[in-house]
């Protein structure tokens, strides 16, 4: 697809001076386009749910890679990839490897069997994690020696600074560190996910075994050993790097893996270490248990923990170079298939790297960025909570983070409901949250103060259910009202309500939001909320947290579209009703933003409308089923994704509906689970003035000719590049710099009060 073709808000004509960067091309295991007069359930209309998560990876990767991105936000994309790959296995990967355990031969959407897809996986994977490592050494880690960080070997070390580092490691690493032995006598050591481990394998003489040993490299200890500060101080602080170091004074770091491997002499003294290879696990996350039959819903989630630490391997990454008999040794005492080996260069975690980031070197970062307070809540706070809910009863708010404050417009929120008088009860759901949440100290803060609290905590939240586990018994300890979750569902809204007695009757003061009650990732996550006092949409909250806590199947709301009950059903009412004014003639447009598009019957109704002449613009951070640019089949429909310093989590649409067009934000992407297995709340925005911000923070998502990317109809991205002689359009700096004015207009009395 052109730039051209690219369509942004009403105003075409911007994208004309817009230019396209090829991506290198890449074996990508789909097949070229469909014929246009392809029927809508061949399998080839719909792109692999697993390939297209892993397309979004390598355009995660692309940040690393290119060079106009600040040095150590590299870095960062570098780690985050990880991260990323790390949940892909645990979850993607590991759920494929349970289906064929289970003889499972339904094809997916896209026609394939799991086995298939596993195998298209596992390779494209594997390309992913070669061009992360070429990317670290070819790239990044010369460009930090440049700016004068080096990360070198333990060879490129002076004997002085060797003994230095031999020091700090029979101190401060030694002792932390406990070798496990195979041998008749002792079986297989248990390997945790996600660690990173030696195998050492060691012999007393000539003539005697080879055993074989793994030493657990720990996750306490700093993965880059500062040298400078060892030398200075073998066996003192732990920190990774010294901010006493002048920004500008070259450093140098050395692998705490290296530090083991070449002093592991050590550890297993008297013996002969024959090699060292490093090695790391990973291992299915997707176990689980029958909450029909369970016990208790905390039990199972105990015990689904429990269940994890043990589960299936899905994937060894291996140190090149590592020995034959040591890969298949750790092969087959894991139990994976010669295809579920990675062999890569060190570092094999990119983590690692985060430990550079302590360094005071502000010219390798992004310009730092401080949410800005939104003007409707400026100078409130929980001190005078009549003033706080009087402003949103005068008229609904909409908050857009990172832009606007979390703690300056939610926390404020709830601190004041919290600590006013005439409010009789909180009720809130929370999916995840910051381990040390304020959000769920000032509902503590609020059951202390005579307040009703009712909170929907989703044990089943994957990754976070330790967390969650935790605050549940911490709330219930303080008298808190706390149900755990649904029984076949998982609670995914983002929504709050707070009864508050005004004059003898009782209002309702409601938010409903796309993102969690988590302030650290609300500066990370672009994510929108809105506030309202209308009585509407807080009966239909009433409505939801009775469902919550109680018996009942609510089947009708006023306002909100809740998942499973109406949510696909008004969704799809409403992508059809563009359509049946496309075919009339009447104006039919849909903007649809969203972390992915999965659902394909979403996906089939979308055809259908761009068929009936729909004109269809979708953002789709993540994965896309859909194929746009089809002729007479999705020539009408535009995707693009947009990677940059924020991760894109909001979602927002827009339905023309012939000049008379309506708008939502809300938790639930269009996926599957989202519309059918998933709480879900989204909720109208009505209020022009709002309707216009979204208008705008839309326009600017697909202005952006440096961030984004556009799907062609094979499922490739190309990223778009502005013109020799055009501007540059970055949507986060237009969006940081549009709160920045609003910030200066409200300081001068320019807006509205």
């Amino acid at each position: 697809m052109s730039d051209d073709e690219a369509r942004g808000g009403d105003s075409q004509a911007r994208h004309a001076s817009q230019t396209t960067a090829p991506v290198r091309a890449r074996e990508r295991g789909d097949d070229e386009s469909p014929p246009a007069d392809a029927d809508l359930t061949d399998p080839s209309l719909y792109l692999n749910r697993e390939l297209s998560e892993l397309a979004f990876h390598e355009r995660v990767l692309h940040e690393a890679i290119d060079d106009r991105n600040p040095l150590f936000q590299r870095v960062k994309f570098l780690s985050i990839l990880t991260s990323n790959l790390d949940e892909f296995f645990m979850k993607r990967v590991g759920g494929l490897k349970q289906q064929m355990a289970a003889g499972v031969s339904e094809l997916s959407p896209d026609g394939r069997t799991p086995n298939q897809q596993w195998s298209l996986v596992l390779d494209r994977a594997r390309d992913l994690l070669d061009r992360q490592s070429d990317c670290f050494h070819d790239l990044v880690r010369p460009a930090l020696a440049d700016a004068g960080i080096e990360i070198v070997g333990y060879d490129d070390l002076t004997a002085e600074e060797q003994t230095a580092l031999r020091d700090y490691f029979e101190a401060s690493v030694l002792p932390t560190l406990t070798p496990l032995t195979f041998d008749p006598a002792h079986p297989f050591p248990f390997i945790s996910n996600l660690s990173l481990s030696l195998a050492v394998r060691t012999t007393e003489g000539d003539d005697e075994p080879t055993k074989f040993s793994r030493v657990k490299v720990p996750g306490n200890r700093p993965r880059l050993v500062n040298v400078a500060e060892r030398v200075g101080d073998a066996g003192g602080k732990e920190e990774s790097a010294d901010s006493s170091v002048s920004a500008a004074a070259p450093v140098r770091f050395v692998p705490l893996v290296a530090v083991i491997e070449r002093n592991i002499d050590l550890l297993f003294p008297n013996v002969e270490v024959i090699d060292t290879s490093a090695f790391r696990v990973t291992r299915n996350a997707e176990v689980r248990r029958n909450e029909e039959v369970a016990e208790g819903l905390i039990a199972t989630i105990e015990d689904v923990l429990r269940q994890r630490r043990f589960a299936t391997v899905v994937r060894l990454e291996v140190q090149s170079g590592t020995p034959e008999a040591v890969r298949d040794l750790l092969a087959e005492q894991l139990d994976v298939d010669a295809s579920e080996v990675f062999e890569r260069d060190l570092p094999l975690d990119y983590g690692a790297l985060a430990s550079l980031f302590d360094l005071d070197r502000p010219e390798l970062e992004v310009d730092p960025w401080t949410p800005q307070p939104h003007p409707r809540f400026a100078g409130r706070s929980a001190d005078d909570p009549d003033s706080v809910f009087a402003e949103i009863a005068r008229k609904d708010v909409l908050v857009h983070h990172p832009y606007h404050s979390f703690t300056g417009t939610v926390g404020t929120f709830l601190a004041a409901a919290a600590a006013d008088p005439g409010v009789l009860a909180i009720k809130a759901t929370i999916y995840r949250t910051a381990p040390d949440s304020e959000v769920i100290e000032t509902l503590i803060e609020a059951a202390k103060n005579g307040k009703q609290v009712a909170v929907m905590v989703e044990l089943k939240a994957r990754f976070d259910e330790e967390n969650n586990l935790r605050w549940v018994r911490r709330l219930e300890e303080e008298g808190i009202h706390v149900a755990y979750g649904t029984i076949g569902l998982k609670t995914h809204t983002k929504t709050a309500l707070v009864v508050r007695e005004e004059d003898d009757e009782v209002r309702l003061y409601s938010h409903i939001a796309t993102g969690n009650y988590h302030s650290q990732t609300a500066k990370l996550y672009t994510d929108l909320g809105l506030f309202t006092a209308d009585p509407d949409i807080g009966h239909d909250l009433v409505r939801l947290f009775n469902f919550f806590t109680g018996h009942s199947r609510q089947e009708t709301y006023r306002k909100l579209l809740v998942a499973p009950t109406n949510l696909r059903e008004e969704m799809t009412r409403l992508v059809r009703r563009e359509a049946d004014h496309a075919r009339a003639g009447r104006d039919a447009r849909i903007v649809a933003k969203m972390n992915a598009l999965e659902d394909p019957a979403m996906v089939r109704e979308l055809y259908e409308a761009s068929m009936a002449g729909v004109d269809i613009d979708l953002v789709v951070r993540g994965i896309c089923r859909l194929r746009p640019g089809i002729e007479g089949l999705s020539e009408n429909v535009s995707v693009s994704s947009v990677v940059g310093r924020f991760l894109e989590h909001s979602r927002i649409f827009y339905f023309e509906n012939a000049g008379d067009p309506d708008y939502y934000v809300g938790s639930a992407d269009w996926m599957t689970r989202n519309l059918d297995r998933r709480v879900e709340a989204v909720a109208p925005v009505e209020d022009p003035e709002h309707r216009a911000e979204l208008d705008a923070v839309l326009d600017a998502l697909l202005s952006d000719n440096r961030r984004r990317w556009v799907m062609d109809a094979e499922g490739r991205y190309q990223q778009l590049r502005p013109a020799d002689d055009a501007q540059e359009v970055e949507v986060h700096t237009l969006l940081m710099n549009r709160a920045l004015a609003e910030t200066h207009r409200s300081k001068n009395g320019d807006h509205e009060s």
